[in-house]
């Protein structure tokens, strides 16, 4: 995918207000209303409303900063902005042009909106926990969705077979109404759906048993994603045209799969890295070791030098989480802890004394600082 400040043509230091002209200026350009039958014009719109969506949403953009597409899942297939209706991509951000209406209602009336049968379905989204040894080497995975799909019976018609919708009345066809109105500022064009049809274009006289003339029907489906390695909590991806399926035979929506985190038994996630406590007693700490860590790829020798302090911090570099976008690891850090016994046996006791009394032939040292 091209780098989305590349699309809108502005820098990576650019304002909100220069991302938002940006993407005005592009989008007025490659309008498919002023490029009627240009495909390549069409896929630079949905590029350049991939781009801004991204772009305008501060925790987006600042994930894309640090990760690029990857940090947004964004991957070579595009965003969702892609496989969407022309109209919802206006609607979505109607207030940069300043309009409410449709596309044809900003550029001069040329083409109407023809919603019959063409209704794009609804987004689904679900939130999906990951254990850490998932995170570190990517997963796949299969999931359940409830979710409206066409119906079977009469093929997303909504109509019972043997009989077609027709053509709605009210607005002949176009799924919304037109009114027209005068002030001192001039002509208003204010469009509404047509309530009729519900925006569709159509209406049902004879509804199908099965959807009740919804064309639609809820299902259990199940769908197959692999996961890439490195994701962390708040991080997302689309399934395109995994969402719910439009009325009347209109295109699905996309499935949005939020990622949340198991807690670990022993590790401890911050960022890319892996902390963990380790525990060792004081004759290791003062005569030195060699300790078996635990990490997300296994068990690894780590050597604890000698006179090493309690609360010091020994690091293993690699072992930590794979960073997106990137062909390294972050690392894995262990806390070092001295025990301090607090039951212990005679002779136990009488070594310690023994020991204290060694060290305090010691010059004496400042126990404060």
């Amino acid at each position: 995918m091209r780098d989305y400040y590349e699309i809108l043509g502005v820098d990576k230091g650019a304002s909100e207000s220069e991302i938002k002209r940006g993407y005005r200026k592009v989008a007025m350009k490659h309008h498919p209303d002023k490029n009627p039958g240009d495909s390549s014009a069409e896929a630079k719109f949905k590029e350049a409303a991939e781009a801004y969506s991204v772009l305008s949403d501060g925790d987006k953009k600042a994930r894309y900063d640090q990760f690029g597409h990857a940090g947004v899942n964004q991957g070579a297939g595009g965003g969702q902005y892609s496989h969407m209706d022309i109209n919802d991509i206006f609607s979505s951000f109607g207030d940069i042009f300043g309009g409410g209406g449709g596309f044809s209602d900003f550029f001069g009336g040329g083409q109407r909106r023809q919603r019959g049968g063409h209704q794009r379905g609804s987004d689904l989204k679900i939130s999906l926990s990951l254990t850490y040894e998932e995170i570190f080497s990517g997963a796949a995975k299969t999931i359940k969705v409830k979710r409206m799909e066409q119906c079977g019976n009469c093929s997303g018609t909504g109509a019972k077979k043997g009989s077609q919708p027709v053509t709605c009345p009210s607005c002949e066809g176009q799924g919304e109404i037109r009114r027209v109105q005068r002030s001192f500022l001039g002509q208003v064009v204010n469009v509404q759906p047509c309530h009729h049809c519900n925006g569709r274009g159509q209406v049902v006289s004879n509804p199908c048993g099965s959807c009740r003339g919804n064309g639609r029907v809820k299902n259990t489906a199940t769908v197959d994603i692999e996961i890439p390695a490195g994701v962390t909590k708040g991080n997302y991806m689309t399934q395109s045209g995994q969402g719910n399926v439009g009325g009347q035979g209109g295109p699905a929506g996309n499935l949005i799969i939020y990622f949340d985190e198991k807690d670990h038994s022993l590790l401890l996630r911050d960022g890319d890295d892996v902390l963990v406590n380790c525990w060792i007693h004081y004759p290791d700490a003062v005569l030195g070791t060699s300790i078996e860590v635990p990490t997300l790829s296994g068990k690894v020798q780590l050597k604890v030098p000698a006179g090493i302090k309690s609360g010091q911090v020994l690091r293993l570099r690699g072992k930590g989480f794979p960073i997106l976008n990137r062909s390294r690891n972050g690392d894995q850090l262990v806390k070092i802890n001295i025990i301090t016994p607090v039951k212990y046996s005679k002779n136990t006791k009488k070594v310690i004394q023994e020991l204290s009394k060694e060290l305090g032939t010691e010059p004496e040292f400042n126990k404060f600082s």
